[in-house]
């Protein structure tokens, strides 16, 4: 290719609205351009590296046995609301009607769409397992798109489904899947990290990210000390502590002036935050606005997607606070001690402890009194939670579950998610199979997804400097990028920097020609930006000391290569 023909140009100075790293190079060098936010064009180098990316998704996914195919991305709404997912997964789906008023959806992910597909295709457990998979457009509209290509509201995602008849089939196909991610990230020259993750929106009990650490990351990521544990924020699990055996104490109600933080209680009663308990309020979006009482010791924090979860995936807001009073409890002060569970109207009042506030016993609660508080509260005799489990968040510090290693804090971008679905949508979309016995069986699913330009800026993130981009080979848009400092296209110099081109793509490799009227400040500069692995200079200089001068991207050395071998020389070293 021609740097004088090529379509984009290089930009000067980094573009207002670049926020990290990836985003500003992509853009300055030409790769990307945004069509509004959120929205970008793949130029024709930026589409040379996605090619090469999916490429190595295609080899690795092939080697598996996944077959590829191209699902539909304009959806009915009947398949995602067999699921559910047509209200649950809230805005980020864009819905729209067609000419016949019919409700349809633009696909953000296909697991309705293949499990539609198994309806009439799968019959029996000896077509199981099936792999499949396919690269193509998606949509979400993001409510604040950011960072370049990391968050987008259309982007290219590989996303393969594979089908199992049992729990131990995906058992045993799962760490296959694994292991060809890392390949890809180790083909592609990105150094990720697998960490435990919440399924979200997609369901089933089982899932992992792969991380890249970064301080530009909009992911929290915890680690143990000792390396042997990771998760994200919304999983990370930890040691709560375990209280010493104590009888349970009548409840007593001390008058607290003033005292409305759980510091402020503690220190006014002398006793360890970890002794007390306190809420926080939610409200439903169900049709009767269910209001949920969460309860967790007083030394944490809720977290919202455990607590999603817990409540089945329902979706919920922060309670103002005349809601909190209309249910008898007072903000500050509040207990779910005499409160009324039936709000009328079919309306419910849901208590979600997490196991903190159950486990340790005699702790200070409010009393639904202002200035005024419970001491020695316990969960299942002063109150029946209806819901049990881990709603808190992990902090840095915390203890290990099982050992005495800590949690440490780190950022992240997420560039792949494995899940094991389960039967979260063969279930539901009445897929099902004859086993060997000739018995009705629903089969067990699993998803594998992977963006093309999240990967594409995650490899800027990981490899640049100062200058711009430094392309691992495996996906750089070229292998050379020949530079003529020629004064006159039909000088000497560009006489032989045209034979040169030609030679170097007669012997098979891919060469970005800079054959422009620029300085040869400009020309150097461009090279560095656009990140090409190897830089051939042909100059008077260089045909002065014995041929042509290289330099490899990520190294400072130049050295002059003599000019009669030097096809085959570049060549061997292009090719390692």
């Amino acid at each position: 290719m021609r740097l004088s023909q090529r379509f984009g140009r290089t930009l000067r100075e980094d573009p207002t609205e670049a926020e990290i790293i990836s985003h500003r190079l992509l853009q300055r060098a030409g790769f990307i351009k945004p069509l509004a936010s959120g929205i970008y064009t793949q130029m024709p180098l930026g589409w040379i590296v996605c090619k090469k990316i999916m490429d190595i998704f295609r080899r690795e996914m092939d080697a598996l046995g996944c077959q590829e195919m191209s699902m539909p991305i304009l959806n009915p709404a009947e398949i995602w609301q067999e699921t559910g997912r047509w209200t649950s997964v809230g805005q980020a789906l864009v819905r729209w009607q067609d000419r016949n008023k019919r409700d349809m959806a633009l696909a953000m992910t296909h697991e309705e769409t293949v499990t539609d597909i198994l309806k009439s295709e799968l019959e029996s457990y000896k077509q199981l397992p099936i792999l499949v998979y396919h690269i193509q457009t998606k949509v979400r509209d993001e409510p604040r798109p950011r960072a370049g290509l990391i968050r987008v509201r259309e982007f290219i995602m590989k996303d393969a489904y594979s089908v199992h008849a049992n729990q131990a089939d995906i058992d045993a196909f799962y760490p296959k899947m694994i292991q060809a991610y890392r390949n890809i990230y180790e083909a592609c020259g990105v150094k990720a990290v697998e960490v435990e993750a919440d399924s979200g929106m997609m369901g089933g009990n089982t899932s992992h990210e792969f991380m890249l650490l970064s301080e530009s990351g909009e992911d929290t990521i915890f680690f143990s000390s000792d390396g042997t544990y990771a998760a994200n924020a919304e999983q990370a699990k930890f040691d709560k502590g375990t209280p010493a055996p104590e009888p349970l104490a009548e409840i007593e109600e001390v008058h607290t002036p003033n005292c409305k933080t759980i510091a402020e209680v503690a220190d006014f009663l002398g006793v360890a935050q970890n002794r007390t308990v306190k809420a926080v309020f939610y409200i439903a979006e169900n049709e009767t606005q269910d209001f949920i009482f969460a309860l967790i010791r007083g030394d944490l924090q809720v977290n919202e997607t455990k607590l999603g979860n817990a409540l089945q995936g329902l979706r919920f807001r922060v309670a103002t606070e005349e809601e909190i009073s209309a249910v008898g409890a007072v903000a500050g002060y509040a207990t779910p001690i005499g409160l009324k569970k039936d709000l009328g109207k079919g309306r419910k009042l849901i208590i979600v402890a997490d196991d903190s506030a159950v486990n340790f016993p005699n702790l200070v609660s409010g009393a639904n009194k202002t200035d005024y508080h419970l001491k020695n509260t316990n969960a299942k005799r002063d109150y029946q939670p209806d819901i049990i489990g881990d709603i808190a968040l992990a902090q840095e510090g915390d203890k290990c579950v099982g050992s005495a290693a800590t949690l440490h804090v780190k950022r992240g971008i997420e560039v792949g998610h494995c899940f094991k679905l389960g039967k979260r949508y063969s279930q539901p979309m009445g897929v099902t199979f004859l086993d060997e016995n000739g018995k009705s069986q629903v089969p067990i699913m699993g998803s594998y997804g992977i963006g093309v330009g999240r990967l594409m800026a995650a490899i800027v993130e990981q490899h640049h400097d100062e200058h711009g981009i430094i392309w691992p080979s495996s996906v750089s848009p070229f292998n050379v990028h020949l530079v003529s400092l020629a004064k006159k296209p039909d000088d000497e110099i560009g006489k032989q920097a045209e034979a040169l081109y030609q030679a170097l793509q007669a012997a098979g490799l891919e060469v970005l020609f800079d054959d422009r009227r620029e300085s040869p400040g400009v020309k150097f500069a461009d090279a560095d930006l656009l990140g090409i692995p190897w830089r051939v200079t042909l100059s008077d200089r260089s045909l002065k000391s014995g041929g042509v001068e290289v330099k490899q991207r990520n190294q400072a050395d130049k050295v002059v290569m003599p000019l009669a071998t030097f096809v085959d020389d570049i060549v061997a070293k292009v090719r390692g």
